[in-house]
């Protein structure tokens, strides 16, 4: 019989954990999966999201699931759920809240609004004027709001869905680089594939399935995952690949302008987040590669932009060009 020495205790410990918590995400994956057929890599992108403390931005044609996302996301996770639905007469008191002159008392009273919650679905973001949609910024970079001179905190976790349409579509406000930087990622969840789909085409109701699914973590577990999320390590050659890629958006002509230090940072809060998800404690390269497209791709523009939809391209140099050994 033999012992392992504290050290070597301490490694298996973590390691334990680690992967409780990655078996812990591949069951969240399968519940939210049962309403949101064929799209677990999705899943597991906004999972790494709110994980990592970010806000999602999802964009796709309507009747894609990103509602139904949203809500099985909420329940899975057992966060207090409120949706928004952003048309263009919104306003911004209708998001944060207002005051109310209360006859009874002689004073006024504030009513909270929607984006009171833990997790937020913003639907249809950009059917709504800009003045509206900065409504969201404090909240989304602060996790506060400042109403009438009063700052008031916003609950904890805090994560805020936002879907759009494409821009091609009627009625749409595109949304400006400043707000889309205060999402960690971007995602399109795409059709489903013949067989996901003829699954779809057996169920009763899809909002019988999304009814059904169980709470598989509580609040107190969101957190501590966000907290253990922090705490995964990065080598040095590891942070010296994520300079190179940084860099390279900021040093080539044909980029419009380079990845900010925010871009840097949810590269690295995306990595950590997504490593730990698989199991392990420190970051490698292929985590990297992994969230990339979904962390930068709305935050680069190429110099000669005629669509606005080259951020993929310049995401393909990247993993092209920047070599992951100097």
């Amino acid at each position: 019989m033999f012992s392992l020495n504290a050290e070597k205790q301490s490694e298996t410990q973590a390691n334990f954990v680690d992967n409780k918590l990655s078996q812990q995400v591949q069951t969240i994956v399968d519940e939210v999966g049962k309403a949101l057929l064929g799209k677990d890599h999705q899943i597991r992108l906004a999972l790494c999201c709110l994980f990592s403390g970010g806000h999602l931005l999802i964009e796709d044609l309507p009747g894609m699931g990103k509602t139904t996302l949203s809500y099985a996301l909420a329940k899975a996770l057992g966060l207090g759920y409120n949706r928004i639905q952003f048309t263009s007469d919104l306003l911004p008191a209708d998001i944060l809240g207002i005051s109310i002159f209360d006859q009874n008392t002689s004073q006024f009273t504030f009513h909270p609004g929607p984006i009171f919650n833990q997790l937020v679905l913003a639907d249809e973001i950009n059917r709504t004027t800009p003045k509206t949609q900065s409504a969201l910024l404090e909240a989304m970079e602060e996790r506060q709001v400042t109403i009438e001179g009063e700052t008031r905190i916003l609950p904890e976790p805090f994560f805020v869905i936002a879907t759009q349409n494409p821009v091609t579509l009627a009625g749409t406000y595109p949304l400006p680089e400043s707000q889309l930087d205060r999402f960690l990622m971007r995602l399109r969840l795409g059709y489903p594939d013949q067989q996901a789909e003829r699954k779809l085409l057996e169920m009763s109701t899809e909002k019988d399935k999304v009814e059904d699914i169980r709470q598989c973590l509580s609040v107190k577990d969101v957190i501590q995952f966000r907290k253990q999320s922090s705490e995964v390590k990065a080598s040095g050659p590891l942070l010296d690949y994520v300079l190179r890629l940084i860099n390279f958006t900021r040093g080539k002509d044909d980029f419009h302008f380079g990845l900010s230090p925010r871009g840097s940072l949810a590269i690295m809060r995306s990595a950590k987040t997504w490593a730990l998800m698989c199991g392990r404690n420190h970051v490698v390269p292929e985590d990297v590669q992994v969230i990339l497209p979904w962390v930068v791709e709305h935050r680069l523009r190429a110099t000669l932009d005629d669509d606005g939809h080259t951020g993929a391209s310049l995401v393909q140099r990247l993993l092209n060009e920047v070599d992951v050994i100097d």
